[in-house]
């Protein structure tokens, strides 16, 4: 009797493994040290940024008539956990294609999805996204930041904080509120609003991780904009939001991933190598195989879970893919953060040192924890929406 050949439900389509190797082989040409003396010397990814737009890497999500590569979100995460894996992520590509394109290719008009995602697909034109602020926390409903109509222009007046890479971004996408005028509540809207605005500032924050990519304060003050800055419509709700929301978890787990995919083949390289008795390597030694082990289960758990949020969006289930991206981001924040512990417990003490780049890291991880939405609240929201139990804030 033939076995027919089942295909592999759990695989990749051969076009995302070929993505998957030729970004891999690009960013592998920058690395660790690239990345790590830009961050030093106050120097950016630029040369990086550029050079994967120009190879269609960044706009693999936008539709093909927008000058992207006609993919989805799954095609967009596989290239960020490779080139966060290759010891080179790109955090702007949360932002800029992935948050900011989404948005603008879901609720924006013909004429703004012809004027802004050619550029970001090619990397020409680097969008930042403006929403947290320093009294909101993880609400987005206690968002101050306010706009108002003033004949054909909308006037914007607030503070935004923990807005990464404004000082490469040509514009930002700011989430503001407006009053509804029915009921005079106030609910939230998209602007784009170029960096060059007049009564619009930045102040950098100091990090304590050492990145290329800057965090910033920034004030809005009564900034004037075209009636076409607004996206989407004005009273089309939270959705629009969470039209990039959404993609913002699945690419951050993404992002968590690849660090942990970077850590623990640090941690693998160095334990078979290095021998400290009877010639034998560490890598031998229960105490040392066990948690590397662990990592690599945890590992897979959380690529799964982004893969299955990415495909979720990519079939245009909104409800399931926040599910399970909230789950994805979370399980890949723990997993990056796992990793990076064990690697640098596996180096000893060379695991504090610049050379093996594993320091850094430590901090850096951690952010997958708290960004864009703190573990504690994707608990809040498993329990409730998933779980169905009482609200608990």
């Amino acid at each position: 009797m033939t076995t027919a050949t089942v295909p592999n439900p759990f695989g990749e389509p051969e076009e995302r493994t070929a993505l998957r190797e030729a970004v891999a082989k690009l960013a592998g040409k920058y690395g660790h040290d690239f990345v790590a003396k830009q961050a030093r010397e106050g120097g950016k990814m630029t040369e990086m940024w550029l050079e994967m737009g120009r190879n269609g890497f960044l706009g693999v999500n936008i539709p093909e008539e927008y000058g992207g590569g006609g993919g989805g979100m799954s095609d967009l995460a596989a290239v960020l956990e490779e080139a966060a894996t290759a010891g080179a992520p790109l955090l702007m590509m949360v932002v800029s294609p992935a948050i900011c394109g989404s948005i603008i290719g879901r609720c924006g008009t013909d004429e703004q999805k012809k004027r802004w995602l050619p550029g970001i697909a090619d990397g020409s034109l680097l969008m930042a996204f403006g929403i947290t602020e320093a009294d909101a926390g993880s609400n987005s409903h206690k968002i101050t930041t306010t706009a108002k109509r003033d004949g054909d222009e909308w006037v914007l007046s607030g503070q935004k904080t923990f807005i990464s890479g404004v000082d490469e971004a040509d514009s930002v996408l700011i989430v503001a509120r407006t009053e509804d005028a029915k009921t005079g509540k106030l609910k939230p809207a998209l602007f784009v609003v170029p960096t060059d605005s007049e009564g619009f500032t930045k102040q950098v924050i100091p990090m304590a991780w050492e990145a290329p990519e800057k965090q910033f304060t920034l004030f809005i003050d009564d900034v004037r904009l075209p009636a076409d800055a607004l996206v989407g419509d004005e009273d089309g709700g939270i959705w629009q939001l969470f039209a990039g929301l959404n993609p913002e978890r699945i690419m951050g787990a993404a992002l968590s991933c690849g660090m942990a995919r970077y850590a623990l083949a640090k941690a693998v390289e160095y334990a078979a190598s290095r021998s400290v008795w009877k010639d034998a390597p560490i890598g031998s030694h229960q105490g040392i195989a066990h948690p590397l082990a662990k990592v690599k289960i945890e590992l897979e758990q959380a690529r799964l879970l982004w893969q299955k949020a990415a495909a979720l969006y990519d079939a245009g289930d909104d409800a399931g893919a926040g599910e399970y991206a909230n789950m994805a981001k979370y399980a890949a924040g723990e997993v990056a953060c796992n990793a990076t512990d064990a690697a640098v417990h596996t180096h000893g003490g060379n695991g504090l040192t610049v050379e093996y780049g594993l320091a850094n890291q430590l901090v850096a991880a951690r952010l997958g924890r708290i960004a864009p939405v703190s573990r504690e609240m994707i608990l809040n929201y498993i329990a409730m929406h998933t779980l169905g139990l009482p609200k608990s804030y």
